[in-house]
């Protein structure tokens, strides 16, 4: 900085203080307004020139941090500030490292942004900062080049941070000097840095890398390991790491003392008002007397004791654990001191977030009102209510205190996507030009109400196909679907839906048309359980078969076989089958998430008797399970273990009764058996058609691991098993075996089972759950059976 310069070239020095500032000007200000700089400077016209007042000023706007250099000049009454200003950053980026997230962090981290002034000593700092972040992750060794470019006249410059990512430190010896009653698995069990396994780079084994930000609490994880075993005086000594930095290996040493290994003696409970009677206190608790004592679940009977009493209305109760130990004789005490304090009532349900769905429809999911008596688990129960509907990518509901009897629960929602809008458009060998699409929203206008509208069309212009029974077939297809749904009728605890269907459909193997209506009524039992009934009708005509058994079936024709005649087999009066039904169901869901739940059960069944009026007359029972959970808590890994299971049979009501190829069961594609294609593992009859089979029962394991919580992206494996059962003439290898031409049903029971394993890729989009499936292994697949390498799924839940 110049100070300032005044040359005294005809005037003494009494004169020229005793001056006037006619005039003030800004040379070179670009980022500073004149009159920011005039409050900055207190010099207004009109003054007196004042060097020690001009000198502070100066020294006022340079203080400022936006300039490399300010000086002023007087001449003639004008009192101008020059101004040399600093360059501005025009943008900043990071190159080399990380996801576009990890990106946003560092850059707030860093303390330079785009608009900031350059400065030397601010990128440097940067530098560090991102060194220190990639140190933290396991990265040694890191180097950051900057690239500084000009990109305008004023002074503006492009920094660009190129990131040359150093090497993970291996941990390739941990030394715990002292144990002995533990394994090292179990000590390392909670650890974040560990020995590297052999082969470590297998999913599911430790690949050893140092986690410098971890390592200070790894010794309190320790000590929480051997508190879980008993070993209540257990001391863990501060981590010792010698790391190597030419070989990118480290050591680490632990000095323990475990002391002894604590037994239960005795388990007692101390309440100051027994609103839950203490026995039944503890009969809930973990904790057991002559059991190893574990820490975890004296944690765990915490919240167990406080989750009792709060449901009872007290939601302030205060639960203390307290250990009296004997140190002679190994065994510890565990008493629980609860204070129930006073019974508290809900003061106001007070709701956020929603800008979309209405106040009612959340309300209506709460189960606590104002003038409630409190309960935990209704709080609790509520928050998975809401995250079950499906409408909200956060539901979060907390407790303000208003007094010593009352709260305020605030409920805060962040809407998320309910509405799919979808469209294809392709042309197949078979099918020609083929045009498809849909709409759906499950939360109408922010009423709760569903409704979807779906159309398929394929023109059928490609190749045609002549089938076995010289029937030339050409791919045509057209469906359609209208469906609406009320779960909650004027908010009330009832539910209706209806849909309207048709389809024509040309395959190679036969031709389909069909059109029905169906229409439900149901009721909410309670907030996890509802059973309703449903009416359904339609009526299919299906002809062209492929298999002249079938033609035959569907026909009131006679049919030539081998040189011999059978007349059709159904009823003579009529070949178009119409279905009438009554479908009571029952379905339980008391999940904790919409798309992916952690824990909890679904389930649900029915029963459809076929017969209440139309032709056709059998009863088809259905159910399925999916039962989920989150082993975070046991194992420290964000691992949700799922059991799936479905079921199914068809009970005709005598061996005459007609069955559908369409309503039988068929097995293959994501909802069955993954890695054999959608429908294609069924019974054939002798003319190689698809039929379908009278029973089924599929079921899978799945572990599915969380990869990007924020992109609610998981990858899961899974081992899928299922068979399907059949009987009846249709399924005899030779027509000359059949016992009585107008008798169907006369066969053994048979049965087929297939089996794969693979993984698949979970994903919430914005455009919708999608699933992409990657098959491994299929198991016992049968001459004829069409696999596939991947499948893909959109719109459903895990």
């Amino acid at each position: 900085m110049r100070k300032l310069i005044i040359l005294f070239l005809f005037l003494g020095y009494t004169t020229l203080y005793a001056e006037k500032i006619q005039t003030i000007k800004y040379d070179g200000l670009l980022y500073m307004s004149p009159m920011l700089a005039g409050e900055v400077t207190n010099i207004q016209e009109g003054d007196t020139l004042d060097l020690a007042k001009l000198d502070k000023a100066i020294l006022a706007l340079y203080g400022q941090g936006y300039f490399k250099d300010v000086y002023a000049t007087f001449d003639a009454g004008t009192l101008t500030f020059h101004f040399t200003e600093k360059p501005r950053v025009a943008s900043i980026e990071i190159k080399g490292y990380g996801t576009e997230q990890e990106k946003e962090t560092l850059y707030t981290q860093m303390g330079i942004k785009k608009g900031d002034t350059f400065d030397d000593q601010k990128l440097e700092k940067a530098k560090n900062i991102l060194k220190t972040v990639l140190e933290y992750q396991g990265y040694y060794g890191t180097v950051v080049e900057t690239e500084i470019t000009p990109v305008s006249s004023d002074g503006a410059y492009a920094i660009t941070l190129n990131v040359n990512r150093g090497d993970n430190i291996i941990i390739t010896k941990a030394t715990y000097e002292g144990r002995e009653k533990l394994k090292i698995r179990d000590i390392q069990s909670l650890s974040a840095n560990k020995k590297r396994d052999f082969m470590g780079w297998m999913w599911g084994l430790n690949d050893g890398k140092l986690h410098l930000n971890e390592l200070e609490y790894d010794s309190l994880r320790i000590q929480d390991v051997y508190m879980r075993h008993g070993f209540l005086d257990a001391h863990i000594s501060s981590p010792f790491l010698n790391a190597n930095f030419s070989t990118y290996t480290a050591s680490l040493y632990y000095k323990i003392l475990e002391g002894t290994q604590y037994k239960v003696s005795g388990i007692e409970i101390d309440i100051d008002n027994e609103v839950v009677p203490i026995d039944k206190l503890l009969k809930v608790v973990k904790v057991k007397k002559n059991d190893i004592f574990n820490i975890e679940n004296l944690r765990t009977d915490t919240q167990i004791l406080k989750r009792e009493i709060a449901d009872k209305g007290y939601a302030f109760a205060v639960v203390k654990p307290d250990l009296d130990k004997d140190e002679a004789d190994g065994s510890v005490k565990v008493i629980y001191h609860i204070q129930v304090g006073d019974k508290v009532h809900i003061s106001d349900v007070i709701i956020s977030g929603n800008t979309r769905t209405s106040d009612r429809i959340i309300r209506r999911e709460i189960l606590l009102a104002p003038g409630d008596q409190y309960s935990l688990s209704k709080v609790n129960n509520s928050e998975n209510a809401l995250r079950r509907l499906g409408f909200f990518d956060n539901v979060k509901i907390e407790e303000r205190r208003v007094s010593a009897d009352s709260m305020d629960l605030l409920v805060n929602v962040q809407e998320g996507r309910t509405g799919q809008l979808q469209f294809g458009l392709g042309y197949g060998s078979y099918g020609g030009l083929m045009i498809n699409g849909s709409v759906s929203e499950r939360n109408l206008f922010g009423t709760g109400q569903s409704g979807s509208i779906y159309a398929n069309i394929s023109t059928g212009t490609g190749a045609s196909y002549t089938n076995s029974a010289g029937i030339r077939n050409s791919g045509q297809q057209f469906s359609g679907n209208i469906s609406l749904s009320n779960p909650r009728i004027f908010d009330s605890r009832y539910s209706t839906s209806a849909n309207l269907y048709a389809n024509y459909y040309v395959n190679y193997q036969y031709v389909e048309q069909s059109g029905g209506f169906g229409f439900t009524a149901g009721r909410l039992l309670t907030n996890t359980l509802r059973v309703s009934l449903g009416y359904d009708i339609n009526a299919i005509k299906t002809f062209n078969f492929s298999s002249p058994l079938y033609e035959m079936y569907y026909s009131s024709k006679t049919q030539t076989f081998d040189g011999g005649k059978l007349q059709g087999m159904w009823n003579r009066d009529y070949h178009i089958p119409i279905t009438s039904s009554i479908t009571p169901s029952i379905s339980f869901d008391n999940t904790d998430d919409y798309y992916f739940p952690k824990n909890g059960i679904i389930a649900s069944a029915y029963a459809q008797f076929n017969g209440i009026g139309g032709n056709v007359r059998n009863t088809k029972l259905y159910a399925k399970f999916a039962g989920y959970y989150h082993l975070k808590n046991l194992i420290g890994l964000d691992l949700i273990a799922r059991y799936k299971a479905q079921g199914g049979y068809i009970f005709r009501y005598s061996p005459q009764d007609f069955l559908a190829i369409n309503n039988t069961f068929y097995m293959g594609g994501v909802t069955t058996i993954r890695g054999f294609q959608s429908g294609s593992v069924s019974p054939r009859d002798p003319y190689g058609l698809w039929v379908g089979g009278d029973g089924l029962f599929t079921n899978s394991v799945e572990l599915s691991y969380g990869l990007l919580e924020a992109a609610k992206m998981r990858i899961s494996a899974y081992f899928d098993y299922g068979f399907i059962t059949y009987k009846g003439l249709l399924h005899y290898p030779k027509v000359a075996d059949f016992k009585n031409y107008g008798v169907p049903g006369h066969g053994k029971e048979q049965l087929e089972w297939r089996a794969a394993t693979g993984v698949a890729l979970e994903w919430v989009s914005p455009i919708g759950p999608i699933v992409l499936v990657f098959p491994i292994k299929v198991f016992n697949k049968q001459a004829g059976d069409y696999t596939s390498n991947f499948e893909f799924t959109m719109g459903t839940r895990f």
